[in-house]
């Protein structure tokens, strides 16, 4: 066997949970292994800490020895055939580490590249929080826990871990393959963004916290918030309702997701009773209304391809970019009247405001 110098993941964990940019760092290159594995046709089906070692040059992926083949020919009975290893999970059989096996392969299903992706999330997981994501008493419980129960949010464990990763982390550990991310690939986009903006974004994470303390879960919309309450010029004319030490879980409609690449994208209103986030579906991003008494967010009407909302200073009008316009929409329903043609989009993340006297200020290319 090769000689490899350095660690386990398993022993560094054993130190408890690792600094962020550590976690970015190690989550990405496990990322781009298994991409490459899976590309190749090969899922590993035994991810977990004490098969990635840390060396000098990165991180290493060991023990490929229950990987198979994602899609083998066609074998005739004069071939190698009996020499080749059988697909165990077909005839029922549990291959695997229990804490990092996905539930498909714990009811005996056949396991593909989704099933490393839910293992890969039990090992960020846990680097995140030196927690395993689930755990039992015995064998019995613990499988009992991966297929019925989720595991304690990153929020509660870890509050300063990013939204966007617990968002990442909960689409890997989604009970059914086809509501898992589908790619190794898809996986590492958010992932690399992440550490790419961790800097610029850590710097504002306290103050928003300090101001706000509310944190949002479920598809990351409090990663949106840095953005929309970054530009605070005006106080809101009301009182905002007292949300210290409160947090909610707002679950997107299926094939949803919050457009959180350049724009802030999340905005909530003065009397914190109505929350306004710009998501994409299948087809293009629009902008959503969510009164927080009712269960669904309701779609703008000709808002497509908004960016930045904002409430105005009485929680009664919705503000909004689009198409070089600024424009705005009454929370009691209707159609947007534009407010200006400015014949451009805001600034990326500067957000806007909108003052007592009407006055709305926004970030542009040359300030504000």
């Amino acid at each position: 066997m090769e000689f490899i110098e350095g660690e386990t993941l398993a022993e560094r964990l054993s130190k408890g949970a690792l600094p962020l940019e550590d976690v970015l760092e190690y989550g990405l290159q496990i990322a781009d292994g298994l991409d490459t594995a899976h590309r190749a046709g090969i899922v590993h089906r035994d991810l977990k800490p004490g098969n990635a070692m840390l060396t000098k040059s990165g991180i290493k992926l060991l023990d490929f020895g229950l990987a198979k083949l994602l899609a083998e020919g066609t074998v005739s009975p004069s071939s190698d055939a009996e020499t080749r290893q059988r697909d165990l999970t077909k005839e029922q059989t549990i291959l695997g580490t229990l804490q990092y096996m996905a539930p498909e392969q714990l009811e005996g299903s056949s396991a593909d590249g989704r099933s490393d992706i839910w293992a890969f999330g039990a090992m960020l997981y846990e680097m995140l929080t030196g927690k395993k994501a689930f755990d039992g008493d015995s064998q019995a419980s613990l499988i009992g826990a991966i297929l019925k129960d989720d595991p304690a949010p990153l929020a509660e464990l870890q509050p300063m871990s990013p939204p966007l990763i617990e968002q990442v982390v909960e689409k890997c550990l989604e009970k059914k393959p086809d509501q898992r991310w589908q790619r190794m690939s898809d996986v590492a986009i958010p992932l690399r963004w992440a550490a790419e903006h961790r800097f610029e974004n850590s710097a504002a994470v306290a103050p928003v916290k300090r101001a706000s303390r509310l944190a949002l879960a479920g598809a990351g919309l409090a990663c949106a918030l840095l953005g929309a309450m970054a530009l605070s010029y005006f106080r809101p004319a009301i009182a905002p309702v007292s949300l210290d030490s409160k947090r909610f879980v707002l679950p997107f409609p299926e094939g949803q997701m919050l457009e959180t690449i350049r724009y802030s994208s999340v905005t909530i209103s003065p009397d914190g009773n109505h929350i306004a986030y710009v998501a994409r579906d299948s087809s293009e991003s629009r902008l959503y209304l969510r009164d927080l008494e009712t269960f669904e967010a309701v779609s703008v009407p000709e808002s497509e391809g908004a960016l930045s909302p904002f409430f105005s200073h009485d929680g009664q009008w919705l503000g909004f970019f689009a198409h070089g316009r600024l424009q705005k929409v009454s929370i009691a329903g209707g159609r947007p009247s534009t407010v200006a043609e400015i014949g451009m989009n805001p600034r990326a993340g500067g957000g806007a405001s909108w003052g007592p006297d009407d006055t709305i200020v926004f970030g542009g290319d040359d300030g504000l």
